[in-house]
């Protein structure tokens, strides 16, 4: 008898669905969505009423934030078996500021064909209507809670020339706004964009100051999207105290000292000799 055939690997579609709309999916992941055997989801109940919204029947898998490596290798072997897969979050795409990269990464190592399928983005919605600069932008997703690297990515955020977008839970926007304030950063203006395609979406802009007011008087709820404007030149050059704030900041987060003087010259326009001695005078 001669040798099986070889089986081809399955594909591995990087799905994006709708943030809250559901008239936003696109027909090519409606399509892709009812034709796969099998959906990996962030989250299957979430996903489920999506599917029969579609009147589409796949398989089920979970692959959230905290799935166990076992999880995703079964994944992957089902693609090497010859299945298509198509990978959802809860909303958005798939991988970004969502689960799905690990995933990913192990598709592509394995010699899984990975095609994505775009759609909705909450960083590119909030951009296009916030009315800030997006011909570059730096994005920072969700703030560690506490510790240096959150330290590090506040100061980061408050020397950026560039427009900075971060995502907080509706909770905590009110606190990370005074936190700026706190920082020297009141007056910077900034845009909340709130339940984003949905029924009560907001989008409202003012100074730092005012937002963390308003926010803390009406705490908001839903999905939250938050907007910096780029520091502008006088901004970005902070006092010799903040800088071996930030510069501790970096270390502590575990940047070498060569790194930490690179990335303090690009965020603050500083000259690199005086970053340079600063760093390397530094009492850590």
């Amino acid at each position: 008898m001669g040798a099986a055939p070889a089986v081809s690997p399955g594909t591995l579609f990087v799905v994006a669905t709708p943030l809250g709309n559901l008239q936003d999916l696109t027909a090519r992941a409606a399509s892709v969505l009812r034709a796969v055997p099998v959906v990996a989801a962030e989250d299957t109940r979430h996903t489920r009423r999506l599917l029969a919204h579609l009147d589409a029947h796949p398989r089920l898998v979970s692959v959230h934030a905290h799935a166990e490596p076992e999880r995703l290798r079964q994944v992957v072997g089902l693609l090497a078996g010859g299945q298509d897969v198509a990978l959802v979050s809860d909303a958005g795409t798939p991988a970004v500021s969502d689960p799905g990269a690990e995933l990913v990464r192990l598709a592509r190592a394995a010699g899984v064909r990975v095609v994505p399928v775009p759609g909705p983005s909450a960083v590119a919605a909030a951009l296009s209507a916030a009315g800030l600069p997006a011909d570059r932008y730096l994005f920072l997703g969700f703030l560690p809670r506490k510790g240096p690297e959150r330290r590090a990515l506040l100061g980061r955020a408050a020397s950026e020339p560039w427009t900075v977008v971060l995502y907080e839970a509706a909770n905590r926007l009110a606190p990370l706004l005074a936190e700026l304030a706190d920082a020297g950063q009141g007056g910077r203006r900034a845009v909340v964009a709130r339940e984003l395609t949905k029924v009560h979406e907001e989008f409202r802009d003012g100074s730092v100051a005012a937002l963390a007011a308003h926010y803390a008087a009406s705490p908001p709820l839903g999905e939250v999207t938050l907007l910096l404007a780029g520091a502008d030149p006088e901004e970005r050059r902070p006092a010799p105290a903040q800088l071996a704030g930030l510069a501790r900041a970096l270390l502590a987060g575990g940047m070498s000292r060569k790194d930490a003087v690179r990335r303090l010259t690009e965020t603050t326009g500083l000259p690199r000799n005086e970053v340079y001695q600063l760093v390397t005078e530094l009492d850590t």
